[in-house]
């Protein structure tokens, strides 16, 4: 070993003489010894382990240190060979390495660019730099490695990475020259790289070409003032992806003193979302500058924080004369608690929408406005404001109170014409009515809804209820000409399906184009309780029975008038005395949100709760409008009729006759003994006079049997003569010297009321009479 240190010692000068000894030849070799003292003292002073090996790669020397990293005595190692300490899957290749070494010999790291490894005695791997160095001494190459524990830097580095790896932006670390040397993730995502196409590359790759030029002089400019700081204040940055797309960027500039030098971290942010956010704000605040309403925004307490151009206009205060005022002072003195009431809403996270108030100006003016008004909240929900757009609304004000005006007398006039063309339905005696007509809500209110009752004599009463499809002065126009006509073909005595078939000819004539009309006309013989009845398309009768409530009453659908070449058809329905038709129109039942058959069934339940002993026909009408139609507004015009049948006749009498002359003698004779058992003979006289006529005239002129029918109420006597002729008898001026035709002259005379109707079988002729009421004390006597 003596021999090794004093070769490395003397190196290829040669043996140096030691002080007090000689060899053989002489030579002193104090000073040898005295060369490897100091050499061993500044190995074992060496920082790190030192291990020196010769060509053949065995261990020569080591030091103290290099026994404290891997865990060797030092007898343990010299003349072995230095794998001992290089790691099992890397030993193939050091031998390759150590000998390539020999033929390049220079002081350099070993294994650069490499991650080397060193193995302890116990079999742990730690991670290693070493730095090589040839020393060449009279024995031969000997190389010295300077071995160091990097294992903490590694950590280090690691923790670095990992740091790095987390970072938010993208990070991009290059070295003075401007070389890419690290990068994270977040970069290969930005960029669209994969780390290794980036790493040793120019970072100006990652800028847009426009900028190349200018960017490696800020680089440079960089070099000469370091400090944290961003790159480019001022300036829109852009960075460049794989794929050719630029976006706007942030760029935060660090340094980092390494011992390889001045390194630059630079942490790159995509702000295209921010710098988007920021033009929709400015383009937003243009137009919100721009906008022709008010705009401003206020604290929860009221004071004006913003002002817009359309508010100066608007209210006559500059943004500076009114920011920072409370928002009170545009308010009118009285409204002022108005203000305190919205900005409580608004406390409470409410949105105020077109609330139309006062507001006042600086010139004192008042002015009608329309605000909305929003909260405004902070990152964490919480209302700490509220904006607010006024719209001047004062010319919109004024149109509308002129059109109200115009509209109520468009209204009125239309609502006069309307109930002119439908015209009073009369009193009649005995029969108790209760009818309702709604305009409709919308329009002119104006339109073809109408009702009529008609006396039809003997006891008889045509009621008719129609509804022109439509609203306007049109159907308002054809419902009147329509009701004309109808009632004028009642009063003939026409039976409702004739009526019907009539009328259905009128809507052709009138040549309004796609007009379609339902009507129900309904003929009601209060003595024999009986009811014909024809529908075009309407809407069911009910009928109302005390004690048994409401149904409808069953009848033939036909197709509603101006359909044209229909065939109508009739039936006839017995109800009770006291019982109630009701009659409507389908505004009373076709509503907005709801349907048909379900308002239908609710008609029929509250007619149910209102079919008493003795019901109250005006309370009831009033009651069924309330129900149905619960809102004022948004229904078609309506027409409700309710009508009381009377009680049943105090009495009745009814016998046939042949058609011979002695059956006239005979039907007074009847007539007569009826009329004696009423007490009724101060009306026998006249009574019996008439008949005589009438039956004379079906005897002559007509075919058997003749019916003879004589009804009584207590302020009426009526009496009907039936034949079989459709010959309708006309009154008719005789000559002198005729010996028929003044019976229908004398029967007009002398009766109260008279008629002739056709029958299905004939044609009934009637007369009636007016007379006091019976005397019941008369009346049980006979």
């Amino acid at each position: 070993m003596s021999d090794l240190a004093e070769s490395v010692a003397s190196g290829s000068a040669g043996m140096v003489e030691r002080p007090g000894c000689r060899c053989n030849d002489g030579t002193d070799t104090s000073a040898p010894r005295a060369a490897e003292e100091r050499f061993r003292g500044l190995l074992e002073a060496a920082p790190d382990a030192m291990v020196i090996v010769d060509d053949t790669g065995t261990i020569r020397l080591v030091n103290a240190q290099t026994e404290a990293l891997f865990g060797y005595h030092r007898e343990e190692l010299l003349g072995r060979p230095v794998e001992l300490l290089v790691p099992g899957r890397f030993r193939a290749h050091h031998t390759a390495h150590r000998n390539g070494y020999a033929h390049n010999q220079q002081v350099r790291p070993m294994g650069a660019g490499l991650d080397l490894y060193g193995l302890r005695k116990d079999g742990t791997e730690f991670p290693v730099e070493i730095s090589l160095s040839p020393l060449e001494t009279a024995d031969g190459l000997l190389v010295s490695a300077a071995v160091r524990d990097v294992s903490e830097r590694k950590a280090a580095e690691e923790r670095f990475r990992g740091l790095l790896e987390a970072a938010p932006d993208a990070m991009v670390i290059v070295d003075d020259t401007g070389t890419i040397r690290l990068v994270n993730a977040q970069t290969e995502a930005l960029f669209g790289y994969h780390r290794e196409e980036l790493l040793g590359r120019p970072v100006e790759l990652l800028v847009p070409g426009r900028f190349r030029a200018h960017h490696t002089a800020h680089r440079n400019g960089y070099a000469h003032n370091q400090q944290v700081r961003p790159m480019g204040a001022g300036l829109d940055l852009y960075g460049l992806r794989k794929d050719g797309t630029e976006f706007p960027v942030e760029i935060s500039l660090s340094p980092l003193e390494t011992a390889d030098g001045l390194l630059v971290s630079a942490a790159v942010r995509d702000v295209s979302e921010r710098k988007a956010a920021e033009e929709r704000i400015n383009e937003l605040a243009a137009l919100v500058e721009s906008s022709q309403d008010a705009i401003l925004a206020k604290t929860l307490d009221g004071r004006i924080t913003y002002w817009n151009a359309a508010a100066h206009r608007l209210y006559g205060y500059t943004s500076a004369e009114a920011v920072g005022q409370h928002v009170s002072m545009l308010a009118p003195g009285d409204r002022h608690d108005e203000i305190g009431t919205l900005l409580d809403r608004l406390c409470l996270g409410e949105k105020v929408e077109h609330f139309e108030t006062l507001r006042l100006t600086r010139s004192g003016d008042m002015l009608d406005v329309d605000v909305t008004l929003w909260p405004t909240r902070a990152p964490d929900g919480t209302v700490i404001g509220a904006c607010a757009i006024v719209r001047d609304i004062s010319d919109r004000k004024r149109a509308e109170a002129e059109l109200t005006e115009l509209y109520e007398q468009q209204r009125h006039i239309a609502l006069t014409l309307q109930r002119s063309l439908m015209g009073t339905p009369p009193a009649i005696p005995g029969l108790v009515t209760a009818s309702r007509y709604l305009p409709a809500t919308q329009g002119a209110g104006v339109g073809g809804d109408w009702f009529d009752l008609i006396p039809l004599g003997a006891g008889r009463v045509g009621v008719l209820i129609g509804d022109v499809m439509g609203r306007g002065l049109e159907a308002a126009a054809v419902m009147g000409q329509l009701r004309s006509a109808a009632h004028a073909l009642a009063k003939t005595g026409m039976q409702p399906r004739q009526l019907m078939q009539a009328l259905d000819a009128v809507v052709a004539d009138l040549g309004v184009p796609d007009q379609l009309v339902t009507c129900c006309y309904l003929v009601v013989a209060a003595d024999a309780g009986e009811v014909m009845i024809c529908s075009a398309g309407h809407l069911p009768v009910l009928v109302t029975v005390p004690g048994q409530g409401a149904r409808t009453i069953p009848a033939p659908v036909n197709a509603p008038l101006g359909v044209g070449d229909m065939i109508y058809e009739q039936c006839s329905t017995t109800i009770p005395p006291g019982a109630t038709l009701v009659l409507y129109t389908d505004g009373l039942i076709e509503t907005p949100g709801s349907d048909i058959e379900d308002q239908l069934s609710e008609l029929i339940r509250t007619l149910d709760k209102l079919a008493g002993d003795t019901p109250d026909l005006e309370a009831a009408a009033d009651h069924v409008l309330t129900t149905l139609l619960p809102d004022a507004d948004g229904h078609d015009d309506v027409t409700l009729l309710l009508t009381q049948l009377p009680a049943a006749p105090l009495s009745t009498a009814t016998t046939d006759l042949p058609a011979r002359p002695e059956s006239v003698p005979a039907g007074r004779g009847f007539l007569g003994a009826a009329l004696d058992s009423w007490g009724l003979k101060d009306r026998t006289d006249d009574a019996c006079l008439l008949l005589s006529e009438i039956l004379t005239n079906a005897v002559q002129h007509a075919q058997g049997p003749i019916g003879l029918h004589v009804c009584r109420t207590d302020t009426e006597l009526t009496v009907e003569i039936s034949d079989r002729s459709t010959h309708l008898p006309q009154p008719r001026v005789a000559s002198e010297d005729a010996e028929s035709g003044r019976g229908l002259l004398l029967v007009r005379a002398l009766a109260d009321a008279w008629g002739v109707r056709p029958t299905d079988e004939g044609k009934t002729t009637w007369f009636s009479l007016k007379g006091k009421p019976l005397d019941p004390r008369k009346a049980a006597g006979t």
